[in-house]
């Protein structure tokens, strides 16, 4: 009984999810200017994610085989 219970709490969580946009109360306003902006910025700037944060990959493929260097972290298994 306990689970049911248990479970019929969890399906009525997960589905008081909220699906709108976000936008600002009427009577409050958006955070100060960061440091060196005349200007405020627009929720949908804030919302934007950085370039640092999302960093390029940078994989450089080998173009042919190469001998593995020495790893002194590669140990055999422990007997």
């Amino acid at each position: 009984m306990r689970k049911v219970v248990a479970l019929l709490a969890l399906v009525a969580l997960a589905g008081c999810g909220q699906q709108a946009e976000l936008a600002v109360n009427t009577g409050q306003s958006l955070p100060p200017a960061p440091y060196g902006r005349a200007q405020k910025p627009a929720p949908s700037e804030l919302l934007e994610t950085p370039t640092l944060a999302i960093p390029k990959r940078s994989v450089e493929l080998r173009t042919r085989s190469e001998e593995r260097e020495d790893d002194p972290f590669d140990l055999p298994p422990p007997e």
